[in-house]
Parts: structure tokens; C-alpha cells; sequence
């Protein structure tokens, strides 16, 4: 098992100009090992789990991994999220330096993946799914982080929402 490897986000459809289409072939029942994975971690504030500031959060992150030249490859390209209560939620950006101007953190452990479709707010649902997911392998489930694979706009557009659940164990 390759460490820091995710399986590769192929990014060679994009209609939208925006977010590639998410092919998911080879991300569904993998096990992901990570040792000392670097991130950003940026918050979000929700009212009950609903983001609203994930733009402008989102945005300013983006601009400073750019400026700092920390974009991993195109394939390897990893957002993780999860709520951390009803008014905030967690957002891990892989980068492959250290990026001035935002929390760096580091993310070890396995991680089981799982691909769910469907519309954001079955998102409780799939965490659920997560833990059960773990569970049925005989593991013990800890934190379960979404991978949003395409924004709102692109998902429509595109007509299918790919989520990818991460689970630790």
C-alpha cells in the first residue's frame, strides 16, 4: 500500500470550466494510508450544517496555496470536510509545502473510501454509512471526513454529485 497516494482524480472532462467531471473508477473500498499528510485546515461557519461562508473561505485558501505554489498534481487533488458542529464545519486542503497565511496540519492513520451520489443534504446519512462501513470490516470507525468532488454549479451541470467518504479506523 502506497503512502499519501490517493487513487487519481482524472480530471480530463471539464465542460463547466470549473470542476472536472468526477470519474470515481478506483476510488470506491480502498484502504488510504497517510503518514504525516500535509494540509491546510481553514474552518467554515454553518447554521445548522449549512455552510455560509464556504466561498469566501474557500476562495482566500485557494489563493494562497496558488501563491505559494503548494497545489499537489491535478490527480492528487484532496479537499476533506466535516462538520465539526451545527455552526462550523472543517476543511482539510492537500498541499505538498507549507502555505503562509493558513493553519497547517498534518493527517496520518487509514482511511477506508466509499463513493455515495446524490444531493448534499444525505450527507448525515453517508457519515452514518461510514461508521457502519468500518464496523462491518471488523474496525473501529473515527472521524469521517466527505470529499466533495465537484461545487454545487458543476454537480447540476454535470447531472451527477460524487461524494467520497473517508472513514478512519
Amino acid at each position: 500500500m502506497q503512502t499519501n497516494v490517493t487513487p487519481v482524480f482524472d480530471d480530463s472532462v471539464n465542460t463547466t470550466g470549473c470542476c472536472p467531471k468526477f470519474n470515481p473508477e478506483g476510488w470506491d473500498s480502498r484502504l488510504l494510508h497517510f503518514k504525516d499528510k500535509r494540509f491546510v485546515r481553514a474552518t467554515t461557519k454553518s447554521a445548522m450544517h449549512v455552510p455560509l461562508n464556504m466561498g469566501r473561505v474557500f476562495t482566500r485558501v485557494q489563493g494562497h496555496i496558488e501563491d505559494a505554489a503548494a497545489l499537489p498534481e491535478m490527480s492528487q487533488i484532496l479537499v476533506l470536510s466535516r462538520d465539526l458542529s451545527p455552526w462550523e464545519g472543517e476543511h482539510l486542503f492537500a498541499v505538498t509545502r507549507d502555505v503562509r497565511n493558513e493553519e497547517m496540519t498534518t493527517l496520518s492513520g487509514d482511511f477506508l473510501t466509499r463513493v455515495f451520489e446524490g444531493p448534499y443534504r444525505k450527507a448525515g446519512d453517508w457519515v452514518h454509512e461510514m461508521e457502519v462501513f468500518a464496523q462491518a470490516r471488523g474496525k473501529t470507525p473515527g472521524r469521517v471526513f466527505m470529499f466533495y468532488t465537484t461545487c454545487p454549479r458543476c454537480a447540476r451541470a454535470y447531472g451527477q454529485n460524487y461524494v467520497v467518504g473517508l472513514v478512519e479506523i
